[in-house]
């Protein structure tokens, strides 16, 4: 089995972070009707709009000089590249980014604006990876992965950490679920904090995916890691969540530091979006209102809580899906 991550490296990832991704607020969302407290944990207050920054700029951060002037390369449908892009900007190296050619308009224009040399393959994210490691191979670059790496995973804990400060007798947070490195990073700094007694000793963590993206709650429940072909994890609208497995050593600390994962549907997944954005100022891109719409709808399958942490993992929605759910909104505004 490999390493796990520890609360000292996570730790010296929050340190080595600072300055370039930064602590994201805790936000009250008062929902009519929920049974409990739930709070949103801001990732989209992140310069690119998403966690990825944490895990990216952690692992590029302690790259050597030489490997710096190589360049480093990475495969991502949006989010990862642009905190690989970010991450390599500020530290003065090249950026090469695999995307799937039906990445949303908006994240890959975020890309080319911060710098990095785009190249396009089909949906399937095992397609990404080969031809990352093919560039790789050749040109001297280094990976950057998107979650399958104690480093990444490392940077993403921060995230939990600071939930854990901010909130120390929090009792159930939710995060989004792709490849895992959110998931699994933030469940194993919440549980070794509560280990060291920096937070609520009994403190749950779930994760939350669409239903027709539901590998990683398959694994989970058969305790074996499973694959789901790009044709089936491609159909859901959080186009962050498409990965089609969770990686090996996410795997290994979901087992160990989660304690169980939902699923939700499309529908449920826009009108999280629309609840969001009626409720609060913030706005949600699909992939990061999944654990929203988990304790909207299925609330009876959650333990029972007081205090919830909802993390929203990213703002970077299309914006024509955005126009459309503020014109749903008018609309019924405009009804009652």
């Amino acid at each position: 089995m490999s390493t796990f991550v520890t609360l000292d490296e996570i730790r010296a990832a929050a340190a080595r972070i600072t300055g370039t991704a930064v602590k994201t607020p805790l936000v009250q969302l008062h929902v009519p009707g929920l049974p409990f407290e739930v709070w949103v944990k801001c990732e989209s207050a992140q310069p690119i709009g998403s966690f990825k920054l944490r895990g990216a700029f952690n692992m590029i951060a302690q790259l050597a000089p030489a490997a710096l002037a190589k360049g480093v390369i990475t495969y991502s449908s949006g989010n990862h590249a642009q905190g690989v892009a970010y991450g390599a900007r500020a530290l003065g190296a090249k950026a090469v980014i695999v995307m799937p050619d039906n990445a949303p308009a908006v994240k890959i224009e975020a890309t080319r604006e911060l710098g990095a040399e785009i190249v396009f393959v089909g949906p399937a994210s095992s397609a990404r990876r080969e031809t990352a490691e093919q560039m790789a191979a050749e040109f001297g670059y280094t990976i950057i992965p998107p979650y399958d790496h104690p480093h990444i995973i490392a940077g993403q804990a921060t995230c939990g950490l600071e939930i854990a400060e901010a909130m120390p007798d929090v009792d159930l947070v939710l995060s989004p679920v792709s490849g895992g490195g959110l998931l699994s990073g933030t469940a194993a700094a919440l549980k070794l904090a509560a280990a060291a007694g920096g937070c609520n000793r009994n403190v749950l963590v779930w994760g939350a995916e669409p239903e027709l993206a539901a590998d990683a709650k398959e694994s989970f429940y058969a305790r074996t890691l499973v694959e789901w072909p790009a044709a089936k994890t491609s159909r859901t609208i959080g186009d962050g969540l498409r990965t089609q497995a969770l990686g090996v050593l996410n795997f290994e600390h979901v087992l160990r530091f989660v304690d169980g994962i939902v699923t939700v549907s499309e529908e449920e997944i826009l009108e999280a979006m629309r609840m969001m954005m009626t409720y609060s100022d913030l706005v949600p891109e699909p992939s990061g209102a999944v654990t929203l719409a988990a304790v909207l709808f299925h609330a009876m399958e959650l333990p029972r809580a007081e205090k919830v942490v909802i993390l929203l993992s990213g703002r970077n929605i299309d914006p024509a899906l955005k126009l459309a759910l503020a014109q749903d909104l008018r609309l019924k505004a405009t009804a009652s």
